[in-house]
């Protein structure tokens, strides 16, 4: 059985004595497995990150930027072998694996404006002959660290921009499924960029650990859970590390009386359902205003959720595959049975699933909840599967109450005509990402992705001009030429160009 290697140097390296399996979640099967680094393996990387630093911070952004479009071109070329690889590890459809990868070959669009977003800033006579710039340079080594649901678009939010700021990358991608996140390194490889610049190591705590407290790593970027997001924060700020710690969310959608009942039964259906529920910003939670809404909202979701195109995620035309794991499928259960026992009114029960010809996959059915209230668990934690919950409300206020009360403040949504309550929910929802209308508020490339509360720990959003940011310090340079002429007297006051 293939094993997966790591990426060092332009070369694949197995250099692991442990290993983990990758399953086809649709089949239950173990299909490949995945070399676990260890801290050598960690350290053989940032040794090459090293050696490659030096030339690659010099290489003009231009530069840099040229490898970016030969990289976008052999990534629209791979598309369909990318897509496959995303839906055979992880699960989801083919058409959602194509679409992830889509969104992250924005980023990488973005990463190819490189001459444009670091050519910094510029003063003429800031002070008598003086003038004043400053520019954006690299920090050296950075890392991310990438979680399974995004196995192509997650890492790039992250290096392609790193890279064009002139920083080397090290890349530990979920070990669920990695085998999408390799072939894109490559391919990268493949676009010319030199040796060392962008390498990748598998594996699990003992990779991020080594990557944490390795002092050459200068910043590291991170999606995946609260608890694991807080650790990162943590361990690698006390070091005196760059953090970026992206957590994750119970996101909101809110219904008001007045809204476009059928477009909102639509979205919410992608929201909550695409992908299985495995994103950060799934729609998990409706908050109807008014019970009218809400018992309109249940007639019309149960039968389309009773009716999903489950299956096989490599099997064209479906909407929604598997979970990715067994044990990820057995802890969604988990929540639907605590919300039945806790006393919500579950309409539509997904549990028991068997497609046919896969009976082993790690299936369950689109679930929706009723009568859900703020104290059960069902609400205040993150699912992360195909379970919609409704809450019922009296007013506007009371739904952003709901939603400011809670832990989490990554994305959320209102379905609504009416601008005045529009502008209200936009203006005083403590929330990082917002849609009015649109059920993934996932920011374009160039903006930036991040939430509030604890979906995030550090100070600056993921890709876009926060990214930038993220990925360089910045330099201010004052510089005078006296004219030969001119003498001046000793200045003890602070200097002011006043």
């Amino acid at each position: 059985m293939k094993t997966i290697p790591h990426l060092i140097h332009g070369m694949a390296v197995e250099d692991s004595d442990r290993s983990a399996d990758v399953f086809n979640p649709s089949t239950g099967e173990v299909i490949r497995k995945v070399g676990l680094g260890t801290r050598d393996t960690v350290q053989r990387a940032i040794e090459s990150a090293k050696s490659a630093f030096p030339t690659w911070r010099n290489t003009p952004p231009a530069k840099r930027a040229q490898v970016m479009f030969r990289f976008k071109q052999l990534l629209e070329q791979n598309e369909a072998k990318i897509a496959e690889l995303i839906s055979q590890e992880h699960g989801k459809t083919l058409e959602d694996a194509a679409g992830e990868l889509k969104r992250g070959i924005e980023n990488v669009e973005f990463a190819c404006a490189a001459p444009e977003i670091l050519k910094g800033e510029f003063s003429r006579n800031a002070g008598p002959n003086i003038d004043a710039w400053s520019d954006f340079q690299p920090l050296g080594i950075v890392a991310g660290i990438t979680p399974f649901n995004f196995p192509a678009m997650v890492p790039l939010w992250m290096y392609p921009l790193a890279i064009v700021c002139g920083n080397c990358f090290i890349l530990k991608p979920s070990e669920r499924d990695p085998s999408s996140t390799l072939l894109i390194a490559e391919l990268l490889n493949q676009a010319g960029l030199p040796k060392g610049v962008m390498n990748v190591v598998h594996g699990d705590k003992v990779v991020v650990d080594a990557l944490i407290e390795a002092p050459e790593v200068k910043a590291l970027s991170f999606v995946g859970s609260t608890p694991i997001a807080e650790y990162i924060y943590s361990e690698g700020a006390k070091r005196g590390k760059r953090i970026q710690a992206l957590g994750g969310a119970k996101n909101h959608a809110v219904l008001m009386p007045d809204a476009d009942l059928d477009n909102a039964v639509n979205a919410l259906m992608g929201a909550a359902f695409g992908s299985c529920g495995e994103r950060c910003m799934a729609i998990s939670v409706a908050v109807c205003v008014g019970g009218q809404i809400a018992d309109a909202l249940v007639r019309k979701l149960a039968p389309q959720i009773k009716a999903l195109k489950i299956g096989a995620g490599t099997t064209a035309g479906l909407e929604m595959g598997p979970l990715v794991t067994s044990a990820a499928r057995e802890k969604v259960v988990g929540y639907v049975n605590d919300g039945v026992v806790a006393g919500a009114e579950l309409v539509v029960d997904g549990r028991g699933l068997q497609v046919f010809g896969n009976e082993n996959g790690f299936f369950l059915g689109g679930c929706l909840f009723d009568r859900v209230t703020p104290d059960m668990r069902i609400y205040k934690e993150e699912i992360f599967g195909p379970v919609l919950c409704i809450v019922r409300v009296g007013s506007l206020e009371e739904a952003m109450q709901l939603i400011n009360d809670h832990e989490y403040g990554n994305g959320t949504c209102i379905f609504t005509r009416d601008g005045e309550s529009a502008r209200l929910f936009c203006d005083e929802i403590e929330v990082g990402m917002v849609g009015v209308n649109v059920p993934l508020p996932v920011p374009v490339s160039y903006h930036s992705f991040g939430g509030w509360k604890r979906s995030l720990f550090g100070d600056l959003h993921a890709y876009g001009p926060d990214g930038v940011r993220f990925y360089t310090k910045r330099k201010a340079i004052t510089q005078r030429w006296p004219q030969r002429a001119s003498h001046e007297a000793a200045q003890f006051a602070f200097p002011s160009n006043g």
